[in-house]
């Protein structure tokens, strides 16, 4: 049995039954994490219990009793302490998951925030292994966490299912979540690595579940295809040396065709069978890269049509960059730059490299080499993230008047 695996799969569902009987959503966070670290360190060397989820409520319910005695309204409780023991027998065994998503994902809190608390109560990851992944100090990212359990708890929020009528809402933000973690894991905003598989992994396991809590949402389907597809790519986006390999250059033969599949069918699934969504769509565009077997194959002008429907339901300036992209492979690199400069000024996208990067290699298509240069300067000057840097001064290089 994979420990790791199992402790994540577990975590959500300890905490969900957790914060549903005692209903302080703070401790017993704190106490499922205790649990969490116990069993990493215990079931490796004592062998995984033959009932790990019963295992976890039980250290767990006994550091929350504990936390419980040495409140300073401990006298207030004595009376009521001993019920707090706990016993599996007393635990429901409802999957409480997707409401602990619900409430992770609530609108008071921050989008960094949410994130952070996903990962955390949800993903079982720790506070130090969600710091290393967005790239602050440890102690930043405690402060974020603590602060956005005490902003739940304060609230007096109920462990419970948001009302019907916010449900729709609430799902959104979660699937947006799950979508910022695995983008945060498959390009690295920062730092020596292109990618985090961990992040995009535990973005995918958690989507998986959200599927199965939420088989009837069309668009959280559209969402996991949209991962599978992407993340099938995985092993083909840097070479032997860790460098970039840009989309149209990559060796199709170390795509997952196991994960393509499964995400095409996915997709096909959702198409269709209630409303369309970003994410379908987003998937749809996935899925004709991953079924071309060479570059030259892509069916770009059907890429562009879906990019306009996307443009038509969200516009938004990311929306923009990628028909640009997509404009320019389909009626050529002029009629790209046409689209990009409609991003020109607009203070979104101030300080975002992909701007540049899009605009470098539109313009090295169309043969200004000197205006590419230039745009690839600017581009590896404005990100953050090493393989990128080193890629596009790679191309800023080749690019030169009298290279």
């Amino acid at each position: 049995m994979d420990i790791e695996f199992t402790l994540r799969e577990l975590a959500p569902q300890v905490l969900g039954a957790l914060a549903r009987r005692y209903g302080q959503f703070d401790a017993a966070e704190d106490a499922v994490q205790e649990a969490l670290l116990a069993a990493a360190t215990q079931w490796p060397v004592d062998g995984v219990p033959d009932n790990p989820r019963s295992w976890l409520l039980t250290v767990a319910g006994r550091r929350l009793a504990d936390e419980f005695r040495s409140e300073s309204a401990r006298r207030r409780r004595e009376e009521n302490v001993f019920r707090l023991e706990p016993g599996p027998a007393h635990v429901s065994a409802e999957d409480d998951t997707l409401t602990l998503l619900f409430l992770c994902c609530h609108p008071s809190l921050s989008p960094p925030s949410q994130l952070a608390l996903t990962l955390r109560a949800v993903g079982g990851l720790s506070t130090a292994e969600i710091a290393k992944a967005f790239l602050v100090p440890e102690s930043t990212m405690a402060q974020r966490i603590s602060r956005a359990k005490a902003t739940i708890s304060s609230s007096g929020l109920p462990f419970a299912m948001p009302p019907a009528g916010e449900r729709a809402e609430r799902l959104r933000v979660v699937r947006q979540t799950l979508y910022l973690v695995f983008n945060e894991g498959y390009t690295t905003s920062g730092g020596p690595d292109l990618k985090r598989d961990d992040l995009t992994v535990e973005a995918i396991r958690i989507t998986r579940m959200l599927r199965a809590l939420a088989p009837d949402d069309v668009e959280t389907g559209g969402l996991l295809a949209l991962m599978l597809l992407t993340d099938a790519r995985r092993d083909a986006r840097t070479d032997a040396q860790g460098a970039l390999v840009p989309l149209h250059e990559q060796e199709r033969s170390l795509w997952d065709t196991a994960r393509i599949a499964e995400g095409v069918a996915l997709v096909s699934a959702c198409l269709g069978k209630g409303p369309v969504g970003p994410y379908q769509l987003q998937a749809a565009i996935a899925a004709l890269h991953d079924e071309a077997a060479e570059a030259a194959d892509t069916d770009w002008p059907q890429i562009l049509a879906l990019y306009e429907v996307i443009e038509r339901l969200v516009p938004g300036p990311i929306v923009t960059l990628n028909k640009a992209v997509a404009m320019g492979w389909a009626r050529g690199p002029l009629a790209g730059l046409a689209v990009l400069g409609g991003l020109d000024g607009d203070e979104r996208m101030t300080g975002n490299h992909r701007v540049e990067a899009v605009r470098a290699h539109l313009l090295e298509r169309a043969g200004d080499r000197p205006g590419a240069h230039e745009a690839y300067v600017r581009a590896a000057a404005l990100t953050t993230s090493v393989p990128e840097q080193r890629y596009l001064t790679l191309r800023a290089s080749l690019t030169t008047p009298e290279h």
